[in-house]
């Protein structure tokens, strides 16, 4: 991809950049997300597309599986260590792993580190990159079974 590609974001990158703040302010507040959705629209005008709402409510039904998943993956590590930007960011990615399209797994993956290294703390994008790529080893290992 050329330069031009990577200076402007993609419908689905803010789709997606969204679905992660909405579930953030899920996560921190602890409102229902039909709340933090209508208090967004009204105070940011935020369009909420079919795409994020998929992801965002996807994230929040296999909530369980996701963690499950990310601790699995996790090398020397807890679950309640990771920051909470970060956790979100691989629930979001893992989500559209296992849910959106098996075949974009490296796209999501991508999105996801880009996510961190505008979001998470310094180095958090290369600890996003290890937990979904051990991630994305082992589906392709239980595919091929």
């Amino acid at each position: 991809m050329g330069e031009n590609s990577k200076s402007k974001k993609t419908k689905r990158h803010e789709e997606r950049e969204l679905a992660f703040l909405l579930l953030f302010e899920q996560m921190i507040q602890k409102d229902d997300i039909e709340l933090i959705i209508a208090d967004a629209k009204e105070a940011r005008d935020v369009e909420v597309s079919p795409y994020t709402r998929k992801l965002v409510n996807g994230v929040l039904e296999k909530g369980d599986e996701l963690d499950g998943l990310i601790e699995a993956n996790l090398k020397g590590w807890k679950l309640n260590r990771i920051s909470k930007v970060s956790l979100v960011i691989l629930r979001v990615a893992i989500y559209e792993m296992l849910y959106v399209d098996r075949q974009l797994v490296s796209v999501f993956i991508n999105e996801a580190v880009e996510l961190a290294k505008e979001y998470a703390a310094s180095g958090d994008s290369g600890f996003v990159n290890g937990v979904l790529g051990a991630v994305a080893e082992g589906m392709q290992q239980s595919g091929e079974k």
